[in-house]
């Protein structure tokens, strides 16, 4: 007997073929919900706690089979999670491996595969990395966002990946935060409009190549206490109704097709065992369609122990949750979700709404049809086209705090001294979220560095990253400084929030030189730099702009006006976070500031 007709026996379903005729569900011209009717009849309870179930790659690559053995329903790729050969041939080659297997059930139901590409398909070395959302909130242009989204899906569909864990809806209200740069900014107007072109450019009406959008982190995750990451949300209804709803509501009538709970708790409640936000509010008064997936290993957290329980499963699934990213113990999780369906804990209609839900998307994504990996899509992973609109989102989003004496823009013919630890580094100026979760320093995959841009405008610049050998007989200096990679816990900052002591060092060296110093501060959030900024000439906050870093030179060297506006307010220092616009503070640089260059 073959290993997949061992596997299907050991679920209790027939062999793969067996229900090989014309069946309903597999005929693209009825509607999505005959289809999804009709499958679901066919399908047994073990079918069905599959597809509520999702695992992480890692976990099945020395065991595939046990994809189609335990009928599950999604795989993903957690940050950093990639095949032996990072490249997008690798990935489709991957993806198309684990799609066959999933295919050789009984029923032949698709697998959907899941990553997290929050700016730019960022977990494949050679990919458009496109600048973070704080710098894309900078901007303002909804348009951009959408033509992001579409450019990101299109490279998702080169390389298989059918599911994106993006956009990020959070309304950061604290700088601590270590996701702050995956915020679009500090007020709900921006991600709810910028979320939501990006979710219409990501989907494309679900059409190819749209790949299926997740807004998250649902709900209140960038309101935290001390911006403490998965910490607690304690606001009342009202406000979280006002500051953290708008943009999944926004989300929701865009069309959205997942949703993904956070981590966090709103006073005192984890998220993943809420009901009344989760069902009651975002599915029935939102009236949202798709279906809701948990965050990786989230329904572990619900009573505070390592690991998870049938009474966790319970929880969350009744709560409203319809597919648990388990990621590692499968097993485990099947075995205690099926003791509590079979226990008439998790009723079967929660059961049967959840792969209603699920199996919707896959139809609307056309998995059916077209399951495996679109190639003609393989080779546009970093093309110069793609890379051409994330040097225009780098232009778009920098923005100029200070311009003493017009010091900006830099002149071709001055002569130029370039220092900064952040100058000439692709690791640093994308920071967290890129081939690696937390991200790391170095060159780590193909781009320009904000030095090869200033350098393609000006030749002749001299760089040293500490800034030795400068000297009166330069014209300026250009400090590139600011923050290395980091993602969430590790970017999480209760203490200080200023430069680290290179960067202070390599400022000290170019202000001792009597030659006016302009910063480039590579950040994914506002640094505390009141105490520096009187000796500073110049200050463009050029957030993460990911691997196009010509497009700050561009701004630099005058080809382009500088257009941001802050998405956050710049605190004054440290210890006035929390600082928002409207709470009557100060803050050094006010919420939607920015200057330009004069005519």
């Amino acid at each position: 007997m073959s290993v997949l007709a061992l596997c299907a026996g050991a679920v209790g379903v027939a062999p793969a073929g067996a229900d090989s005729g014309r069946a309903a569900y597999k005929d693209d011209r009825l509607s999505t919900g005959e289809r999804v009717s009709d499958l679901l009849s066919r399908m047994t309870l073990d079918e069905k706690l599959g597809q509520m179930t999702q695992a992480e790659r890692g976990a099945l690559a020395p065991q595939q089979e046990d994809l189609a053995k335990y009928g599950i329903g999604s795989v993903l790729s957690g940050g950093g999670s990639t095949p032996a050969t990072n490249t997008p041939a690798a990935w489709a080659d991957m993806y198309d491996s684990f799609q066959r297997t999933a295919l050789s059930t009984r029923l032949g139901i698709p697998m959907i595969y899941g990553a997290d590409a929050v700016h730019g398909h960022n977990n494949v070395k050679g990919a458009t990395i496109f600048p973070h959302h704080i710098g894309l909130g900078a901007t303002r242009d909804p348009g951009l966002t959408e033509k992001i989204g579409r450019t990101t899906a299109k490279e998702m569909a080169g390389t298989g990946v059918d599911w994106n864990f993006a956009p990020c809806l959070c309304v950061a209200r604290n700088d601590r935060w270590g996701r702050t740069y995956e915020s679009y900014g500090e007020v709900p107007e921006l991600p709810s409009a910028l979320g939501a072109s990006e979710i219409e450019g990501l989907q494309h009406r679900l059409g190819d190549p749209g790949v299926l959008a997740t807004a998250k982190h649902y709900v209140g995750d960038g309101g935290t206490e001390g911006g403490d990451d998965q910490g607690d949300t304690r606001v009342s209804e009202k406000e979280l109704r006002a500051t953290h709803l708008p943009p999944f509501r926004k989300a929701v009538r865009q069309g959205v097709g997942s949703v993904m709970v956070s981590f966090s708790s709103w006073n005192g409640q984890k998220l993943h065992g809420h009901k009344y936000l989760i069902t009651d509010v975002l599915k029935k008064e939102l009236r949202f369609k798709g279906f809701v997936v948990s965050d990786w290993a989230g329904i572990d957290q619900l009573d505070g122990k390592e690991g998870f329980t049938g009474e966790e499963v319970r929880t969350a699934v009744n709560a409203g949750i319809d597919m648990v990213m388990v990621p590692n113990d499968y097993k485990k999780f099947l075995s205690l979700l099926k003791e509590e369906v079979d226990a008439g804990r998790i009723s079967m209609s929660r059961v049967d709404d959840a792969n209603r839900r699920i199996l919707a998307q896959k139809f609307r994504l056309g998995l059916f049809e077209r399951p495996f990996t679109d190639r003609s899509h393989t080779d546009d992973v970093g093309s110069a086209e793609h890379r051409a609109l994330a040097r225009e989102a780098v232009r778009e989003s920098q923005t100029l705090l200070k311009n003493d004496h017009r010091v900006l823009p830099l002149k071709k013919k001055s002569k130029i001294f370039v220092a900064g630890k952040n100058a000439d580094d692709i690791g640093n100026q994308s920071g967290g979220w890129t081939i690696t979760w937390q991200g790391q320093s170095g060159d780590i995959t193909p781009g320009t560095t904000i030095l090869e841009g200033m350098r393609k405008r000006a030749p002749h610049l001299t760089y040293d990253r500490n800034g030795e050998g400068i000297d009166k007989s330069y014209d300026v200096a250009v400090a590139v400084v600011g923050e290395k990679p980091y993602a969430e816990f590790e970017g999480d900052r209760p203490g200080a929030m200023g430069l680290d002591d290179e960067d202070l060092a390599t400022l000290k060296r170019l202000k001792a030189s009597g030659v006016p110093v302009a910063v480039v501060l590579v950040s994914g959030r506002p640094l505390d730099i009141a105490d520096q900024l009187p000796g500073w000439d110049a200050l463009l906050a050029s957030w993460l702009p990911g691997t196009e870093g010509n497009g700050v030179s561009d701004v630099l060297f005058g080809a382009y006006r500088p257009t941001g506006k802050l998405p956050v307010s710049w605190m004054r220092d440290a210890a006035q976070q929390p600082v928002n616009v409207g709470d009557g503070k100060r803050p050094l640089f006010p919420y939607g500031y920015g200057l330009t260059y004069r005519r």
